[in-house]
Parts: C-alpha cells; sequence; structure tokens
C-alpha cells in the first residue's frame, strides 16, 4: 500500500495540485486548474476539481491517500478586498482598569487597507458594578445584531487568567446562531489592546473561512476521502481544519508559508535565502539551522499576536519590465508585464520581431513615462523585455521542465533589434537588465545577513515558484552566492503544503519563569500538535525565554508520518555520508572526521583556523556540520565546541561546556546557543538563559530514550 500526502494551493489565477509518495519523497502527479472565484461554493470549487483531476490523471487510490493539505491567499485577500464581516465586542474590565479597558476594547472604523474598512460595535461591562449574568449578555448581544455586528467578540481585562465571563459571552452568541471568539482563546498574552484587535480580525474572517472550510471538507468526504485535512499557517506549518475553523488569522499573509515549507522538507534547506519568485514580485525569506524566520504580523501599522514568516517583498520578479533613460537601463519593476498588458517574447513563437521598434510608456496613473514597450508592425499585441527573457538569452534556464520552453529564436531576435537600437550588443543588454534586477536585490540581502548575523559562508540561495530561473541565478552569482532551485519548482507551494509539518505555538507572559512554567508551556504545545494528528516520536518542541518582552514562546512541530520527518529514503554507507559532509564543508573527504554520532544524526567536524586582528593573531577553529543517515545536512554550525556521551553524562559535562563558551558583559552572562542530538532529532536548547533550564527541558524530551547516546553542541553568541 503507498502513502500519498496530497498538497493543493490555492492562488489568484490557478489551483495547483500535487501527490507526494511519502516513503520516496517523490512527485507522483501534478495537475493545474483555474481558481474558482465566482464559483457558487468560491474557491473550495477549485480544491475539488484539482483534487478530482489528480486522482485520474495520478491514479491514485483513494485508500492510498494518508492527508490532504492547502495553502490558501483567502484570509488576505479578505482582508485586502474587504471582503469581511461587521464585528460586534463585548468588552470588559473592573474599576480604575475598567477605564482604560473601555478604551481598549473600542475600535470604531477599523482599516484593514487603503479604502477598505471593518465595521466594528462596542459594548462595555464592569463587573465591579454590574453583574454579567446570561439575561445581560443576551440583551448586549442583541443590540450588537441589532446594530449590524454579525460576529461577537468577547475581551476582559487580564481574562487570560480568568475566561468566565469571556466564555459566558460567547456561549450565549453560540445559543443564538452567531459565531463567536474569546479574545483570550486567540491569545494567552497580555496586552488587552492588541489581544482584543487580533480576536477582531480573526472574527471578522469567520463567516468566509468557514464556509469555504466546510465546503471543501464536505466535497472531500463526499468523495469517499477519510483522511485527515490540513490548512497552511502564516508561520510555515499546518493545522488541521478543525483549527482554523476556531483560528482562521493564522492562515492570515500565509502566501510565501507554502514554499518555504517545500524548501525545509523537499530541498531539505538547513541555511539559506530562500526566493520565491513570482512574474510581479519576489518574496524572500531567511532559513536558518533549519527553521524559517518568524515576526509578529501587522495590519496597516498595528500589531497583531500572530506569528508570521519574516517575508521581504520586492517589486523584482520574472514579468518586470525594464526602465530606460537614454541608452541604459536604470531600473527593472515593480511594474510587471502582464500589469501593463504585455506579451513575453519568449513565449510568442507566432509574433516577428525583426521590425520591432522601442518606445516608452506609463503603466498605470501616477507610474514613471519610462517602462519598456516593444511593438511589432501588423501586430495588434505589444511586448517588451523581462528577466524571463535575458535568462534564456544568456542560457542560464537550466531546471527541468523550463528547458526547449521558450521561443529562443523569437527572443533573440527581439535581443537583437531592441539592443541595436539602444547602440549595445543583445548579450551585453540581457546581462545589463539582470545585473540591474539582482542590484535591486542586494540591499534586502545585506540587511538579512546583518539582522540575523547570518554567516554568508553557510548561505545559499534557494530559489522556487515560476520565475526563479529567471532571477535567482544570475542573483546569486552577482551577488557572490550559491545556489540551487527547487525541483518541480513551478509547483512549490503545493509540495509545500503536502509536506508541510503540523505545528502550534503557545505564549505566556511570564518574568521569571521557572523550569516547571516551561515544561508546562512545552507539553501544552506537544499536545496541541499530538491532538492535530502527529506522530508522538516525531514531535519537536523549542522553547525561548524572551527576557525583554517578558514572555515565553513554545513551539511545537510533527509529522503526521514519521515517514515525514526526513527519514524516508535509502541510509548511505559510512563513506558515501562521509563525502557529503566533505561537500558541505566544500574540503577533500580526508580533512574531515566524524566527531560523534546519536541513533540516527552524525556530526562530522572540519578543523580551520580563524584569524583575528586583519590576521595578526590565528587560533584553532572548529566548524560542524550534522548529517542524517540519507546524507542530508540538518545543521550547520561554525566555530563550535562538541562533546560526546550518554544522557546521563549530560548533568555533568553540558554546564561546563556552557561556562567555557558564556561570554560576560555589563548584562551579565550571555549563554551559548547549545544543541543536543538525541535520536533522531536535534534538541535545540538555544532560546533559554539559565542552564538549569536547559537540563529540565532535555530531562523532558529524554524521557523515552533514558540509555541513548548523544552528542552535545555549542557555539558561543556574538
Amino acid at each position: 500500500m503507498a502513502h500519498i500526502k496530497i498538497g493543493i494551493d490555492v492562488g489568484g489565477t490557478f489551483t495547483h495540485a500535487v501527490a507526494i509518495e511519502v516513503a520516496e519523497r517523490k512527485l507522483v502527479g501534478k495537475v493545474c486548474v483555474p481558481t474558482t472565484h465566482s464559483a457558487k461554493a468560491g474557491v473550495a470549487q477549485g480544491v475539488i476539481d484539482a483534487l478530482q483531476s489528480l486522482l485520474t490523471e495520478a491514479s491514485i487510490a483513494i485508500e492510498d491517500i494518508q492527508l490532504i493539505a492547502h495553502s490558501t491567499t483567502q484570509a488576505t485577500n479578505a482582508l485586502l478586498e474587504g471582503d469581511v464581516a461587521p464585528v460586534g465586542v463585548i468588552g470588559m474590565g473592573r474599576g480604575l482598569e475598567g477605564w482604560r479597558a473601555r478604551a481598549q476594547t473600542r475600535f470604531d472604523q477599523l482599516e484593514l487597507s487603503p479604502g477598505k474598512v471593518l465595521p466594528v460595535y462596542q459594548r462595555f461591562v464592569d463587573p465591579s458594578k454590574t453583574e454579567l449574568t446570561e439575561a445581560l449578555a443576551d440583551r448586549l448581544i442583541d443590540e450588537l445584531v441589532a446594530e449590524g455586528a454579525q460576529v461577537i467578540v468577547a475581551s476582559e481585562a487580564f481574562g487570560v487568567d480568568d475566561l468566565t465571563h469571556e466564555h459566558l459571552i460567547v456561549a450565549r452568541a453560540r445559543e443564538k446562531g452567531l459565531l463567536a471568539t474569546a479574545a483570550s482563546d486567540i491569545s494567552k498574552l497580555y496586552g488587552l489592546r492588541v489581544r482584543s484587535l487580533t480576536a477582531v480580525i480573526n472574527a471578522s474572517m469567520m463567516p468566509k473561512m468557514l464556509e469555504t472550510a466546510n465546503l471543501t471538507e464536505q466535497a472531500i468526504r463526499e468523495a469517499g476521502i477519510q483522511t485527515p485535512v490540513m490548512v497552511m499557517r502564516s508561520d510555515g506549518g499546518i493545522m488541521d481544519i478543525d483549527e482554523m475553523r476556531k483560528r482562521p488569522i493564522l492562515t492570515m499573509l500565509s502566501g510565501p508559508a507554502a514554499g518555504v515549507a517545500a524548501a525545509l522538507m523537499y530541498a531539505r534547506v538547513s541555511d539559506g535565502i530562500f526566493i520565491e519568485v513570482g512574474g510581479t514580485s519576489s518574496d524572500i525569506t531567511v532559513i536558518r539551522n533549519g527553521k524559517p524566520q518568524v515576526k509578529s504580523a501587522q495590519i496597516e501599522g498595528h500589531r497583531l499576536y500572530v506569528q508570521t514568516l519574516d517575508v521581504r517583498t520586492l517589486g523584482i520578479a520574472g514579468g518586470s519590465i525594464p526602465r530606460m533613460k537614454g541608452n541604459q537601463i536604470t531600473a527593472v519593476g515593480p511594474r510587471s508585464a502582464h500589469i501593463a498588458d504585455l506579451h513575453y517574447p519568449a513565449f510568442s513563437p507566432e509574433a516577428d520581431f525583426s521590425q520591432a521598434e522601442p518606445t516608452l510608456i506609463q503603466p498605470r496613473p501616477g507610474d514613471p513615462q519610462d517602462y519598456l514597450k516593444i511593438t511589432c508592425p501588423h501586430d495588434d499585441k505589444a511586448y517588451t523585455l523581462t528577466p524571463t527573457e535575458a535568462a534564456y538569452a544568456l542560457d542560464l534556464v537550466k531546471v527541468e521542465g523550463h528547458d526547449g520552453e521558450a521561443d529562443v529564436e523569437g527572443l533573440n531576435q527581439a535581443f537583437d533589434r531592441i539592443a541595436g537600437h539602444y547602440k549595445q550588443e543583445p548579450k551585453a543588454f540581457a546581462t545589463q537588465l539582470l545585473t540591474v534586477s539582482a542590484e535591486k536585490m542586494r540591499p534586502t540581502i545585506q540587511k538579512l545577513l546583518r539582522e540575523y548575523k547570518l554567516d554568508a559562508d553557510l548561505i545559499q540561495f534557494v530559489g522556487g515558484g515560476g520565475g526563479a530561473m529567471a532571477i535567482v541565478p544570475f542573483a546569486a552569482q552577482h551577488l557572490g552566492f550559491e545556489h540551487t532551485i527547487v525541483e518541480h519548482t513551478e509547483v512549490i507551494s503545493a509540495i509545500g503544503a503536502a509536506l508541510g509539518l503540523i505545528r502550534d505555538s503557545v505564549e505566556r507572559n511570564l518574568i521569571n519563569p521557572t523550569n516547571e512554567d516551561l515544561i508546562q508551556l512545552r507539553q501544552e504545545a506537544y499536545e496541541s500538535v499530538l491532538g492535530m494528528g502527529a506522530t508522538p516520536d516525531s514531535i519537536e518542541v523549542s522553547v525561548e525565554v524572551d527576557t525583554r518582552n517578558k514572555k515565553v514562546v513554545a513551539v511545537a512541530t510533527g509529522a503526521s508520518d514519521l515517514k515525514n520527518e526526513g527519514q524516508s529514503g535509502k541510509a548511505l554507507s559510512d563513506k558515501a555520508r562521509l563525502q557529503e559532509a566533505a561537500k558541505a564543508f566544500k574540503q577533500a573527504p580526508d580533512a574531515v572526521e566524524l566527531l560523534g554520532e546519536s541513533e540516527g544524526l552524525y556530526a562530522y567536524g572540519y578543523h580551520t583556523t580563524k584569524k583575528l586582528m586583519l590576521g595578526l593573531i590565528q587560533r584553532p577553529q572548529l566548524n560542524i556540520r550534522v548529517l542524517d543517515a540519507q546524507g542530508t545536512v540538518k545543521l550547520q554550525i561554525n566555530d563550535a565546541e562538541h562533546r560526546n556521551g550518554n544522557l546521563q553524562d549530560v548533568k555533568k559535562i553540558l554546564p561546563g561546556m556552557i561556562e567555557e563558551l558564556t561570554a560576560y558583559g555589563d548584562a551579565g552572562g550571555l549563554l551559548p546557543d547549545v544543541y543536543v542530538l538525541l535520536g533522531q532529532r536535534i534538541v535545540d536548547l538555544g532560546g533559554v538563559v539559565e542552564v538549569s533550564q536547559m537540563l529540565a527541558l532535555l530531562e523532558q524530551e529524554a524521557q523515552q530514550h533514558r540509555d541513548q547516546p548523544v552528542v552535545m553542541l555549542a557555539v558561543a553568541k556574538n
């Protein structure tokens, strides 16, 4: 019996679906259908159309399907387009705190995007003066509905400490057939204003998102498929559809998340800058130590208690139009060919460019009047030259599925004609176009390197999306990085949905968290993903103590099948694995040594010399790469230390190792990043601030692995 995971990506124009065979992580089918915005069932119809087409074309048996997951931009589009439901808020607060709570739960006309406003209606109760009874809750809800509210939010100052009042209001609203949410169920963080705003945005999405979720699940069940249905989250994980019904806001701003999931789980990138390239824009995300970087989401400048990928979006992509001044290209984009109703010479075999003439246009009102347009005699279409044409002209498109697609003769003819007009050689003109495009990326790349303190020696560009070959190979070479393009890049988001890990995060405001606090929070995150279908042995939990913001965050991830956690494929021999490690170091195999191993992970080392004070001082440095049995690099750290032992040795060895690498300053000790190889997992302990916390969390992680060998790794923080 095969084990198939199906991923579906609902885009603005097309809906892609793929089938992945889990054991070999092999794509066994892919289809593309139009996204059904205008259908009675909405975009859910396109999901079903894609699924049915995939099952037929790939000859997939229903009983072989293990999981269905889909990514969607519906939540984001709902906010941008104002397709949301009016919200009624019942705020609560006691005594003097109530005066502030009244203002912090009031939003009036809430702007979601330019020109798109969410109507919000308010009522307020001070429970210290007026007892909150069912009768009072009913009256307040009825008043809000009479004013126009369709969804109810209950939010109380310090409600995270006692949910009684919030849950009473939610229960009464649901009794009346209304959708409702308690702010403290959306986030357990203090900060009434932000918590209430997050709940209001969540509530406004619920009618539309629930309708789509219900139609999608119903159609899947009617097709005889009883496997779990998952939805992509904005932080790069997936959650089951029941959880999405409660917290649709977690899918907000999740457009690039599926592509990043594919980079992690399909391309197996441990450290890189992932660049997903479309036709109009490119999304850039950092992957570090096998994890995407996340941040707090914002709506029109308002911070929310929602974690999203830290994505930098640039107006440069495969279809970006060059801008001219004199005979030189001065900029590329942000307008793209399809926005300006211009066509691609690379994909216009019927066009004759022998008499083509350039002119400059203003694509949209308010745009500069310097965008390149190409016209041909006796042709009612207009064209331009984009990074796509330039990449083909320079023979940079080398990915399977792309070679041979372009009309190379036609695009070369176009370059000959237009470059000649601007007194340039065709290859030089194409190079100039891509150079200007790459330079547009340089400031963002440099900023990411600084912000995340990335080691440039460990970073590569990873390209995904339909326009990846147009931008990434040249940009990587120009900016001094190696690169790779994810296989089947045109359906990367659907692949990411299929292979995404089940994920949830739990946050609490804790000023001085005890070890018991951390363990309790870790367990809560663990049980959440376990309840959504993750297999126990696949679940990893990282805990971070944020002393600046006085909060603790536990993030749990897990696979619905252990084979999806990176254990698929044939294990390499010791010699072959050493060769893969040597490739990761860019060294000969005889310069690399095996430092230690757990039951499934292998730590390799390369000894080099670190030069300080302009080379006047030199000291030994150990660089480490951790590989799994299949030779995939799971962790890369430089200038590190390692120790081997069994779990019972950790309490003796780890404190001394940490003390050796702790940096001391005016603010006290800065502990190193610590990783423990335990079985097939890398336990990341770098988020906590005390040795006792590290040991307590490791003890919790190791409950089922008492006698296993471990490898302890540590690297000092800068």
